[in-house]
């Protein structure tokens, strides 16, 4: 089992940052993958950016180049840095997990707010 522990959501104005950790514990030895996702009131989850255990990036093209994800593998440690934030940002942010074998682990989510 992997447990996912999410941190740093919150409100934010148009145009300002934010930076989202994601902590793994348990068989973190199992896990080839770890990403964030994003899901706004309506709308489908979707995929924000994804970092492999070797540090291969890929990110929702829409996203890319004011979004970068990173890794901390001493720390056990996902970030998502968030720059130039955007109301239609606005969503639930699920940290993921995916196992060699086997299922997604996901975290409970936090919330992301992007307001004047």
């Amino acid at each position: 089992q992997v447990q996912l522990v999410e941190s740093g959501g919150g409100l934010v104005q148009p145009g300002g940052s934010l930076r989202l950790s994601c902590a793994a514990s348990g068989s973190i030895f199992s896990i080839n993958a770890m990403g964030w996702y994003r899901q706004a009131p309506g709308s489908q989850r979707e995929l924000v950016a994804s970092i492999t255990r070797g540090g291969s990036t890929s990110y929702a093209s829409v996203l890319k180049g004011r979004f970068t994800i990173s890794r901390d593998n001493a720390k056990n440690t996902v970030y998502l840095q968030m720059n130039s934030l955007k109301p239609e940002d606005t969503a639930v942010y699920y940290c993921n997990a995916r196992p060699v074998i086997g299922n997604d682990y996901w975290g409970q989510g936090t919330q992301v707010t992007v307001s004047s």
